[in-house]
């Protein structure tokens, strides 16, 4: 049993569990890539142990392993959590499809497969999931309280006029408190039409959010990086 260390703070926590040491290390070590945090297990057993423990945001899990299949864990945890799950297998029959979606699952794969297709519904998967829980998250930094829902900022209870702009990227900012993210991913995640757009936007913000503008603790610049979000 391996668990990856952080990757992100605040990326999703996914859960590998495929009894072939090859593909369970390079699903691991390409979604780690792309942004995720990533545990593996080689079997159910494994699996369960790291569960009991762990909150995990999406489940992949391999249909043929020994002992309890990919299928029996399926039924399993669906019977204790909403938790999404992508069966991988071998087999792309038709009655396991079906058997794979009626045990719980949430989509399926066949392998062989493209690492991306793999990666996009591993990212659709999410899309479905989150967005009701990002509803309800609220993130305290100072006297600021944003939520993310509604794209609304309060500072000590008052309601903080924002433009569009300013809201969307400090709901960017706030999906990964406390993560340093570049320039270029804040402007394609709010639509702005250069980097350099994003900077004044952060320099708005910060006079609405911030004591000093000049010496900002909670909107901070990443030297070489971007900004980040410090949230208490």
């Amino acid at each position: 049993m391996t668990t990856s260390p952080l990757i992100l703070e605040g990326a999703a926590h996914i859960l590998i569990v495929d009894d072939d040491d090859r593909i369970r290390n390079l699903l691991k070590r390409y979604l780690a890539e792309n942004g995720f945090r990533t545990s593996t297990a080689s079997n159910a057993s494994e699996a369960r142990g790291l569960m009991s423990s762990v909150t995990f945001d999406l489940l992949i899990l391999d249909v043929m392993m020994p002992g309890e299949s990919g299928f029996d864990l399926t039924k399993s945890v669906r019977g204790i959590s909403n938790v999404p799950v992508l069966l991988l297998t071998a087999r792309g029959l038709p009655e396991d499809r079906i058997k794979g979606l009626e045990m719980g699952a949430d989509d399926y794969l066949s392998k062989p497969f493209e690492p991306r297709e793999l990666l996009l519904r591993v990212n659709a998967l999410l899309r479905r999931t989150q967005p009701a829980a990002l509803e309800k998250k609220e993130l305290k930094f100072g006297d600021c309280v944003f939520s993310l829902g509604r794209g609304e900022l309060r500072k000590n209870g008052e309601l903080v006029r924002l433009t569009a702009g300013e809201a969307a990227l400090l709901k960017a900012l706030a999906q990964k408190p406390r993560e340093a993210m570049s320039r270029e991913s804040l402007a394609e995640q709010t639509a702005s039409s250069m980097e350099r757009s994003v900077d004044v936007q952060v320099t708005r913000l910060r006079k609405k959010i911030e004591e000093d503008p000049r010496a900002p603790i909670y909107l901070q610049t990443v030297r070489g990086i971007g900004y980040a979000l410090m949230a208490d």
